[in-house]
């Protein structure tokens, strides 16, 4: 379409640099002196991939805002006093409505990410260049339009596919109806498929693109979704079997040490830089809303229950400690701090506490833990726990206490479970690990089991099977009332 305005992001660096995922976008052109070069090419997929991280003026998708629909609403974590926005808190307590301009903002940048990856996928074809980089390009915007798709689907259930840019400024055009939710995972899959092409590795400088490893790991948490057990199998033992490199970090704090970013576990992750809340366009503003220094200042993100959650870990597990911190040193005093409720910790920055628009840690999307465990959890569900599903799921255990990762140890190690049990293990495992990563409330309605944990929860007990699926935004309702039929219960 001539004259539509993208926004972009001018420094590509080379035609194969990653440079250009971490600078920010800072100008727009339109497409009629645009998409001529290779530069012009790469350039439009950086803005694609920065889609999941920054938003002029708002929270980022990963950065914070997608938090709100997967984590605060459900039984984990909880909107504190520093969280004034009356939207917030009426999702963490389970009484939000249709009006929610938190869910209204995640619908957004969603559609957003995808408009971008439509236009790169689009109009790269006609650029000069080599044929090897622009498929490359493309098929990395496809992963990102296929990952945002996914968060969509399992959102708000069936949602509008829109796979072009758009061609007309005319509001009748512009208008596209909710498909069904088969609809949408038939496209997440063609496109994480076409996915599967890119490359294994990129050199450092390009850490943090999109891989047929991280394609394939996707596709796996797809296939656990949709319960397709023989596919969720066969694509996780391609990811652990493909020869990528991945592995467990020996230290679980490692998989939040800004140094050892998109390091042997980190299957992919939306990258986060310093200062990125400082230009514009807000990057993470996790370590801000979990940490309002050495005071008793409640945070705004904050642990639900401490007994349903902080005081579960057993004995001489180091995730507790790393997902959640009940004293912390104070450099200033020198002194030991401690907090009068537990705080989250994950993506604080304890060399940098002081600037928290400075944390550059990175939000990670999928990481090795979590093919391990979805291939146990898949093998369970087909034909109950076996020798492998056992090794699967022990190895997270071994690496959580501080043992060898592939050796096998009594002490930790899980044996002689029926398939119920082991499907309990499972679940309990992935609460303790994946601690403010965007993954509960996903977990929560694909088990089926939504309603009845955040009802544990005191505050959160309004929770019915409506929260299973959040609301279409109102505002995009009164566009297109027909097209968009509400879900239950809003």
């Amino acid at each position: 379409m001539k004259k539509i305005i993208l926004t972009i992001i001018l420094s590509a660096g080379s035609l194969t640099s990653c440079a250009d995922l971490e600078v920010t976008p800072t100008s727009f052109v339109t497409e009629d002196n645009y998409f001529i070069t290779q530069d012009d090419a790469v350039a439009s997929v950086t803005a694609v991939y920065a889609s999941l991280s920054l938003d002029p003026g708002e929270q980022s998708l990963f950065g914070r805002n997608l938090y709100f629909l997967t984590d605060m609403a459900s039984d984990y974590a909880a909107a504190g006093v520093s969280a004034t926005n009356p939207q917030v808190r009426a999702l963490s307590s389970l009484n939000h409505d249709a009006t929610s301009d938190r869910v209204q903002v995640a619908w957004r940048q969603i559609y957003a990410g995808i408009n971008r990856a439509n236009v790169s996928i689009d109009n790269i074809p006609k650029v000069s260049g080599s044929e090897v980089v622009k498929t490359r390009l493309i098929n990395e915007a496809k992963f990102i339009r296929g990952l945002l798709y996914f968060q969509a689907v399992r959102l708000w259930g069936g949602v509008p596919i829109v796979l072009h840019e758009a061609s007309s400024i005319n509001l009748g055009d512009l208008k596209t109806n909710r498909s069904t939710a088969d609809e949408v995972y038939a496209q997440i899959i063609k496109d994480l498929t076409d996915a599967e092409a890119l490359p294994k590795t990129y050199s450092a400088t390009d850490a943090g693109r999109a891989t047929s490893g991280a394609a394939k790991a996707i596709l796996a948490k797809v296939y656990l979704t949709r319960k397709d057990w023989p596919n969720a199998i066969a694509k996780s033992r391609e990811v652990i079997n493909g020869g990528y490199g991945y592995a467990l970090f020996e230290e679980f704090q490692d998989i939040f040490t800004k140094t050892k970013k998109n390091g042997k576990e980190h299957i992919f992750s939306v990258q986060f830089e310093p200062n990125q809340a400082g230009n514009g366009s807000s990057g993470s503003t996790f370590q801000a809303t979990s940490f309002t220094g050495f005071t008793a200042t409640e945070p705004a993100d904050i642990i639900s229950d401490v007994a349903l959650f902080y005081d579960i870990y057993a004995t001489g597990d180091k995730r507790r400690d790393v997902s959640y911190a009940k004293q912390l040193l104070n450099p200033a005093t020198g002194t030991l701090y401690t907090f009068p409720k537990p705080i989250f910790k994950k993506y604080l920055d304890l060399t940098n506490l002081a600037t928290p628009g400075n944390v550059a840690i990175n939000f990670p999307v999928i990481r090795y833990a979590d093919i391990l465990l979805s291939l146990a959890e898949a093998i369970n569900e087909q034909s109950g726990p076996t020798a492998e599903a056992y090794e699967l799921i022990n190895q997270v255990r071994r690496r959580a206490f501080g043992k060898a990762i592939t050796t096998p140890d009594a002490t930790v190690d899980l044996a002689g479970l029926g398939q119920t049990s082991f499907r309990t293990a499972i679940q309990e495992e992935r609460k303790k690990e994946f601690v403010q990563e965007g993954q509960r409330w996903f977990d929560l309605v694909r088990w089926g089991t939504l309603v009845t944990e955040v009802k544990k929860v005191t505050a959160k007990n309004s929770v019915s099977e409506r929260n299973n699926l959040y609301p279409i935004p109102q505002s995009e309702r009164n566009i297109n009332p027909d097209g968009l039929p509400q879900n239950p219960g809003y």
